[in-house]
């Protein structure tokens, strides 16, 4: 019986070292991800990568406006036309003045960008 007693003891010695090691790892990594080494987009770089996934590899930045917080505002078009959009970029999302939403376009246009200038004349 005690040679039972001192495998058990074991097994518990063990799996006490085991979950105290892995908890180490967990707070490990977890203050690993928490270290400032991820750098955000800077808001010109965003808007122009957003805006070249809706408008194309052409698409240009025309004319930028800081919004409330995070939100950029400003202009966009396609190089070579004279088209210029509207814009509202969200560190996750773009909305462009033709979006089908426009009443929520112009909404966040009077929230967020009060001070929008009117459109840039047409580049060639």
């Amino acid at each position: 019986m005690a040679r039972r007693a001192i495998r058990t003891d074991r097994l518990i010695a063990v799996l006490g070292t085991a979950a105290l090691l892995l908890g180490a790892v967990i707070l490990w990594k977890a203050v690993e991800a928490s270290r400032p080494g991820f750098t955000e987009e800077t808001p010109a770089r965003r808007v122009l990568r957003q805006a070249r996934e809706q408008l194309g590899r052409t698409a240009e930045i025309r004319l930028l406006d800081e919004g409330r917080g995070r939100v950029v505002c400003g202009y966009v078009g396609r190089r070579g036309e004279s088209a210029a959009y509207s814009f509202i970029s969200r560190p996750n999302r773009i909305m462009m003045s033709d979006d089908p939403l426009a009443t929520e376009f112009q909404a966040m246009v009077r929230a967020d960008c009060p001070n929008l200038p009117k459109p840039p004349p047409a580049t060639p």
